[in-house]
Order: C-alpha cells, then sequence, then structure tokens
C-alpha cells in the first residue's frame, strides 16, 4: 500500500553554525577579554607597536582558546542514490550525505537496517523519494523515533527524474535545505542554479545526439516502466521482453520468446538487464540482426568509478547505450 507523503517540518534545532556557550567558554572569554583591555589600554598609553615576539604569543592564546565557528555539515539521509547526488550537488560543502540504497542497489525491495534507523534519527533532513517508490519508510520512521526534517523530492512530478522531473527535484531539494539551513541560503541556491543549468544543457544534449535516429528505429526492447519518461520526451517506444522476469536471470526458453518478438515487432535493438550469459546474447543477435546495448542504469547509479556515478553520467551513458544500439 502506498504510504502517504510526509511533509517537510521546520528543522527543531535551527541556527546551524552558531555555538553554545559553556561555561569553559565563558571563562576563555572572560580571559581574552582582559588580555584585549589591556593591549588596548597599553596602546593607549603611546606604545603603538607590539614587538613580534609579543603579537605571536598573543594570536597563539586567541587561536588555542578560542571557540570554533566554522559550521558542521548538515547531517542529510536521502533515500536512494540519485537523490544521494542531487543532495550534493545543490549542499556542496555543507551537507553530510548518508544514502540508505547505495549504489546499484533496488529501493523498491530494500530492508532498512537499524543502523539506518541510528542515521535517520541523528539526521538533520531525510529525503525520500514518494510515489510508493520506498515501501519500507514508515517501518524506518517508526524504528527511528525521529523528529526530523522530512521532504518528498518528487512532490510536484509523477514519475522518477527524467531530466525535466529531476529539476523540480533539485529546487525541492533546494528549498527543503534552506529551511534546515537557512544560514547557507545564498550558496544553496547558486548550487542549484549552476546544476540546473547543467541539466538544461544535458537535456540539449540527448535532444541533438538522438536527432541521428528516425523515429521508425527508435523501438527498444527494455524495461518500459524503467524508461517511461525518456520515451514520453525523446519519442521512443520501450517494449517489454516477454516471458522473462525481471527479478532473475534468463534461460534459453525466455530468450527463444524474445527472438520470436523481436522478428514479428521488427525490434532493432535490445537492452537487457538480466541477460548476463554471452551465448545467449549472441544467439539473439545472430537470429535476429537485432544489436544488443550495453548495460541501462534507471533507479540507481553505478559505484562513483563506474559509468554512472552521477545522475548526469547516468543519462549520458543510457543516451550512449541507446544511439550505439540504433543508429
Amino acid at each position: 500500500m502506498p504510504i502517504a507523503p510526509p511533509q517537510l517540518r521546520p528543522d527543531p534545532k535551527p541556527g546551524r553554525g552558531r555555538p553554545i556557550p559553556s561555561a569553559a567558554n565563558t571563562r576563555d572569554l572572560d580571559a581574552r577579554s582582559k588580555i584585549m583591555r589591556y593591549v588596548i589600554t597599553f596602546t593607549s598609553r603611546g606604545v603603538h607597536m607590539l614587538s613580534r615576539r609579543v603579537f605571536l604569543v598573543f594570536l597563539s592564546y586567541l587561536l588555542a582558546s578560542g571557540t570554533s565557528y566554522a559550521a558542521e555539515p548538515l547531517p542529510v539521509v536521502a533515500t536512494f542514490s540519485i537523490l544521494g547526488d542531487f543532495v550534493k550537488q545543490v549542499g556542496g560543502e555543507h551537507v553530510d550525505v548518508h544514502v540508505l540504497v547505495g549504489p546499484d542497489g533496488d529501493a523498491h525491495t530494500y530492508v532498512p537496517t537499524p543502523q539506518d534507523a541510528q542515521r535517520v534519527s541523528a539526521s538533520r533532513l531525510v529525503v525520500v523519494n514518494g510515489l510508493a517508490l520506498e515501501g519500507w519508510l514508515d517501518r524506518l520512521f517508526k524504528a527511528s523515533a525521529a523528529r526530523t526534517s522530512i521532504i518528498v523530492a518528487s512532490r510536484g512530478v509523477a514519475a522518477i527524474p527524467g531530466i525535466d522531473n529531476a529539476k523540480r527535484y533539485v529546487t525541492n531539494i533546494r528549498d527543503a535545505l534552506i529551511v534546515s539551513d537557512p544560514v547557507d541560503r545564498s550558496d544553496y541556491e547558486t548550487n542549484a542554479a549552476d546544476y540546473l543549468r547543467k541539466l538544461d544543457a544535458l537535456d540539449q544534449h540527448v535532444r541533438e545526439a538522438l536527432a541521428i535516429i528516425p523515429a521508425s528505429r527508435r523501438k527498444i526492447i527494455t524495461t518500459p516502466d524503467a524508461f517511461g519518461y525518456f520515451a514520453k520526451a525523446y519519442g521512443f517506444t520501450f517494449i517489454a521482453p516477454q516471458g522473462i522476469s525481471t527479478d532473475s536471470e534468463a534461460s534459453a526458453k525466455d530468450v527463444g520468446k524474445i527472438i520470436r518478438q523481436i522478428k514479428a515487432q521488427k525490434i532493432p535493438a535490445v537492452l537487457l538487464e538480466n541477460v548476463t550469459d554471452h551465448r545467449l546474447i549472441q544467439q539473439i543477435a545472430k537470429e535476429t540482426g537485432a544489436k544488443i546495448g550495453k548495460p541501462l542504469f534507471s533507479d540507481a547509479l553505478s559505484p562513483p568509478d563506474g559509468p554512472a556515478g552521477t545522475y548526469i553520467a547516468m543519462v549520458n551513458n543510457n543516451l550512449d547505450a541507446f544511439v550505439e544500439a540504433l543508429r
């Protein structure tokens, strides 16, 4: 059953980066005040230049006993890797992001751990997708007993991000970070604006790269649910492979069904995530003439050193696979 989208709640701990004076800090401040008064008195009596040695001793004391005013990064939890990348792009150095469902993970079937509940409880912001993607969220929030801010990144869209939807995700995340950390608002706005320009450029690149592929060839056998946004935005038809479960390796019998499907529907390319047996792939290519594309990424990124370590890299990887298979 889809869960009701959580609402963004105000950060219960605003004012990040403002030190809370302790008794020790208060004593240090008093001591420094006395030194500063001494220096002011000393210079007001006509001595306008301290020796280099005295100055360095004074400076060292201030640095050693002073309270650090550098803000700690905002602890943020993102439910899966694409959201984690968006938060990092917008938050930059101001966020410390932990991703629950990591690279190559499946957010639909994920089972939260006790450590996940601890992470959520310690966070200041949790970024979730919504759209019934994370069916385990209710259990996780109950286990964490957290009173942290929650933002549904998909608010205002109806699908996991294509580029247009990704832009809405980014603006929703930007707004949530500003609510949780208003001190760094300017940086969040600047980072988001820069990233949105990159997404606009990416969309233009995709359109230009696909322009060489005739409309009649824009048919691929793959998982249509994962690429519905791509079909709508760029005029593609994605056809589900007949008789194959996306949860298990395809058998020789399954591949036979795909071969008959390709011939009947005159499909020029096949991109299957669950056919790893090289002999079966070669059989499909030999008997149909269809090109077999390289692996696609849809609901999760690859590890950072892989071909789809960021959202932009993921889109470019899939674009290359489509163009290579169809041209």
